[in-house]
């Protein structure tokens, strides 16, 4: 589908990207500000996927998916990203275990971590989610 509802998938694309951007933002603004308050580095993925989790919802139901708030979204929406949530603690944990001990490892484990979990987010978010 390449027309249709809020621009087609190009359109969808290119606005997820944007709110992804943000969200990262926020999410890694966050995981850095806890590994250097002291929490835990798992706690600190977690709390700052929660933040990022929850600027990324609010904006892409509303700007890059232009659909109205439901139930049935919001609990898709829940069960997605708790599944994603473990599926990027996983992929940390296994970038940090593979990785150099280096000042940018950190960083890096994150980096593969929120990619990987983005792309799922995306495909599920347009095909099953946020579909109109």
């Amino acid at each position: 589908m390449t027309g249709g509802a809020r621009g087609g998938l190009w359109g969808q694309a290119g606005r997820f990207v944007v709110v992804g951007a943000l969200s990262a933002v926020v999410d890694l603004g966050v995981y850095t500000l806890a590994l250097h308050l002291g929490l835990w580095v798992h706690a600190a993925r977690a709390l700052s996927f929660l933040c990022g989790t929850t600027t990324a919802y609010a904006l892409n139901r509303r700007w890059a998916f232009g659909v109205e708030g439901s139930r049935s979204r919001a609990l898709g929406f829940t069960l997605l990203y708790s599944t994603t949530f473990f599926v990027i603690l996983g992929v940390n944990a296994l970038a940090l275990a593979v990785l150099p001990d280096r000042w940018w490892t950190v960083t890096l484990a994150w980096a593969l971590s929120q990619g990987f979990g983005t792309v799922v987010n995306f495909v599920l978010l347009r095909t099953v989610v946020f579909r109109v």
